[in-house]
């Protein structure tokens, strides 16, 4: 292996170094443009992906021809492939985060001092952001939107399979970046395939503030090993939905089928099903015969589950905690709400996690007590989503308890500074 000098000295090095020096320098001509500019710059960006559309899905042709050759699973060559609907929502996507609140010059806190000294707490860039994702060309444009958004250079490294996509998208982005007068090097999309970029980028704290990795599991550990910077990051979605007691079985039914159909190749989608034994024998067998009717979807359980559902196979202890990104299902009857909750304590991923009930007091003892990013009363998992709650677009869903939890928009993007301001104040 090459000593880390030999390594400092490589033209990799040297090239990743450019990059993340440009950025800096990106991010601190950013932080200071107005509100007005960053939005309009936005939406240009958002009109120029529309006007590219023929290009953009030229280029996503050439990533789903090549897919095959990288071994990708259906669930991943779906979150490839883009078509016209696709594109319009990547360009909504950012329009929308264009439309959110600038958090940049926020004062969160305000007060006057005893000495007479004005403290403001006021929010600002994190600075540069190193984001590490995979196979996902439209989270090129949600966390490019996200990051120019909030003030930050972000330096983008996709995966290969997704390539072209990306780098049409971000050429749409950085065009509009640089009509409009901002710095187009704060985004930047890296392009070599060498897995040692990543290292690379990995080791330079002095220029790089956070590493963000979205992807696989083997990724975001890499990424957590070898960081020198702080990682914002989430490992899996193991999402459950409980159906109580006291659920209306009616929407149980399209709450669960949603959650687990709807886009099953996603970190929100339902992984593990619970069901009060009060409701399981007359839930179990109709919402066994939905979720195969919608998707064909596998259901392995616990003893009681397959006594309802003879179909179903045997649930093993790494089924309760296991991520399937595709048509399987675990499933599990729980004597009681608490009983439920522990389950989901025990083996979730602290993703997301949902109750179907009519009782409020259920329902608030759930969202409480589970230790999730995003508790979910009477709707479907798959509603922890940036767009979904609000925040435009994410870069992201964090499982962290620290700085930011849940979907990461323009706001999770930011820190603070104190801004101290006197008359001639000096310390006795």
């Amino acid at each position: 292996m090459a000593s880390h000098a030999a390594l400092a000295a490589s033209p990799l090095h040297d090239h990743c170094r450019g990059i993340a020096t440009r950025a800096r320098r990106a991010a601190l001509d950013l932080a200071a443009v107005p509100t007005e500019r960053k939005s309009a710059c936005l939406r240009a960006a958002a009109d120029r992906i529309r006007g590219d559309v023929a290009g953009i899905l030229a280029a996503n042709a050439l990533d789903i021809a090549a897919a095959p050759g990288f071994g990708l699973t259906p669930a991943q060559v779906d979150r490839l492939m883009l078509d016209a609907a696709r594109v319009e929502s990547i360009a909504a996507g950012i329009d929308a985060v264009a439309s959110q609140p600038d958090p940049v010059g926020e004062v969160i806190e305000e007060s006057t001092q005893p000495s007479g000294l004005l403290v403001r707490k006021v929010r600002v860039p994190l600075g540069v952001v190193f984001f590490i994702y995979e196979s996902r060309p439209n989270v090129t444009a949600d966390a490019a939107a996200v990051a120019l958004a909030s003030g930050n250079a972000i330096i983008l490294r996709g995966g290969k399979e997704a390539a072209h996509s990306s780098r049409r998208i971000a050429e749409s982005i950085r065009g509009a970046m640089a009509a409009s007068g901002l710095p187009a090097d704060a985004v930047q999309l890296v392009d070599v395939a060498d897995r040692q970029a990543v290292g690379e980028f990995l080791a330079m704290d002095d220029l790089i503030d956070i590493a963000i990795p979205r992807g696989g599991e083997s990724l975001i550990r890499r990424v957590c090993s070898e960081a020198r910077m702080p990682v914002l990051k989430h490992f899996d979605g193991n999402c459950h939905v409980y159906v109580d007691k006291a659920a209306d079985l009616a929407m149980a039914e399209a709450i669960v089928v949603n959650a687990k159909c709807q886009r099953m190749g996603v970190c929100n989608a339902a992984e593990s099903l619970l069901v009060h034994r009060d409701v399981a024998a007359e839930f179990l067998p109709r919402i066994a015969a939905a979720l195969t009717a919608a998707a064909g979807v596998e259901i392995v359980g616990d003893a009681d589950t397959r006594r309802l559902v003879p179909q179903a196979g045997v649930a093993t202890e790494a089924d309760w905690g296991r991520e399937y990104l595709g048509p399987k299902i675990s499933v599990a009857v729980v004597d009681s709400l608490d009983a439920a909750i522990d389950h989901v304590n025990r083996h979730g991923s602290r993703h997301t996690d949902a109750i179907v009930t009519a009782d409020e007091q259920a329902a608030r003892r759930f969202a409480s007590r589970v230790d999730t990013a995003c508790a979910v009363i009477n709707a479907s998992t798959r509603f922890n989503d940036g767009g979904e709650l609000g925040l435009g677009a994410e870069i992201g869903i964090s499982t962290d308890k620290l700085h930011a939890r849940g979907p990461c928009g323009t706001r999770e993007l930011t820190t603070y500074k104190y801004i101290v301001t006197g008359t001639g104040h000096t310390r006795s």
